[in-house]
């Protein structure tokens, strides 16, 4: 059987919408609380309790701040401007924005950028897999952010994505994620509503612009439902962004668990996320996917290099150049990108966008593949991801590259020798099972 992780995001997504559905789905909340404490972040408190939307029971996971990092997300009338004044409620930031507010509650705020943000998850004592995915989600962010405001990546410090509660959130996501494991994560579409909400210079439109260049960059389906109103965060599409395998529910599957995750605002549909985990028969090993490629003889290292790195963050499954000599003898570069159909388009104008290229072949290919998962095991150099596939009979384990150079560095082993050390751990672990 495929485990496949399916988020129904029919009013938005929000970081806090997320971990609040994926511990109602049974990802362990004492890792995330021992996650979020090894990152030694001051200025909250976390509160995971019961709610009723609608009737219905729900989770809710709420960052609790202390007067100094305090905002006020929650105001409706201050967020789409039926009023200046901001009321002293209790903190929520179901759908929270990644702009600084305007006025004096907010400056004491602390304005993080990228690096800075890096530095504190990786200070942290989160697994490998966590780890990852949480500075992939920061980076899809601050990439969207940069574009939205018009400087570099490096000069990126805002307010949201620097203050404490978004940390929180997005770490939780990503380790509440490592520890569900899912073979595959479906998102069909992202419901969204419009209008205007408040931020640092005055009114936005919605969507907003951070999640319009991430729904953009990442091939994101945004589905209008007409309600006035901010329903999908920057966290919210950034996290999808840099999660979702599939755009599309398989035809039949089971559905072997449910989570439901409240949101904090009040518009006219509920504010809820559904997280339902899914199980389908593995009898069919086919995927389908595209081949993209192109030759290129006038374009600079530095700009290939460029784009490799753009394509993959962009949702690409592989990237790579084969030297070719063209025309008149001359050194040149074949470039194959392999993606699924969700992303192809997306790709393409990156290509187009990054090289010289004036053209692009493209073909429609099936593959056969292994069944893939992975497992995390304990270490006395710390926590290690392995990766193992599965074919019939066949059984093949890799280690985690991530988790093979912190060992390296820990140990003073090389790193292939690291590498070969956790699978050997791996499969001594599972003797002992």
């Amino acid at each position: 059987m495929s485990k496949s992780l399916y988020l129904e995001c029919g009013s938005g997504i929000s970081g806090d919408m997320t971990v609040a559905a994926l511990l109602d789905l049974g990802a362990d909340r004492e890792v995330l609380e021992k996650s979020l404490e090894s990152l030694k972040l001051p200025g909250y408190e976390i509160a995971i309790t019961r709610v009723k939307k609608s009737g219905l029971d729900a989770c809710d996971f709420n960052v609790i701040l202390d007067a100094e990092h305090e905002n006020h997300d929650h105001d409706m009338a201050y967020l789409h401007g039926d009023g200046a004044e901001v009321h002293d409620h209790p903190h929520d930031h179901e759908h929270h924005h990644d702009h600084d507010h305007t006025g004096e509650h907010y400056h004491h705020h602390e304005h993080r950028g990228l690096p800075e943000i890096l530095a504190i998850i990786r200070s942290g004592g989160l697994t490998p897999g966590a780890r990852a995915l949480a500075e992939r989600i920061f980076q899809i962010l601050a990439e969207a952010e940069a574009k939205a405001h018009g400087v570099p990546l490096d000069q990126v410090h805002f307010h949201e994505v620097g203050a404490v509660d978004s940390i929180v959130d997005i770490v939780a996501a990503a380790v509440c994620l490592d520890n569900l494991a899912p073979d595959e994560v479906i998102v069909t579409g992202l419901s969204e509503g419009s209008g205007f909400v408040r931020c640092q210079h005055g009114m936005i439109p919605v969507p907003v612009p951070a999640v319009l260049n991430i729904v953009q960059a990442h091939g994101l389906t945004l589905v209008p439902t007409g309600i006035q109103g901010e329903l999908v965060t920057p966290t919210g599409a950034a996290i999808v962004a840099a999660i979702r395998t599939k755009e599309t529910l398989p035809a039949s599957f089971k559905c072997t668990r449910t989570g439901l995750g409240a949101g904090k605002r009040t518009y006219e549909r509920p504010s809820l996320l559904r997280a339902m985990m899914l199980e389908t028969e593995e009898n069919d090993e086919k995927d389908t996917i595209w081949k993209l490629e192109c030759n290129i003889d006038d374009c600079t290292g530095e700009a290939l290099g460029y784009c490799m790195g753009k394509l993959l963050r962009s949702g690409a499954r592989d990237v790579h150049y084969i030297p070719v000599y063209m025309k008149k003898n001359r050194p040149a570069y074949q470039l194959d990108v392999i993606c699924d159909d969700t992303t192809r388009e997306t790709l393409e104008n990156i290509i187009f966008a990054e090289t010289t290229t004036i053209g692009i072949r493209r073909c429609r290919m099936e593959r056969t593949v292994m069944k893939r998962e992975f497992a995390t095991i304990a270490t006395e150099y710390g926590d290690a991801t392995v990766k193992i596939c599965r074919h019939g009979e066949i059984e093949k384990i890799y280690p985690e590259y991530e988790s093979a150079a912190v060992i390296a560095e820990k140990s003073g082993m090389p790193v292939g020798e690291a590498g070969a050390w956790i699978v050997q751990k791996y499969k001594e672990g599972n003797k002992k099972a």
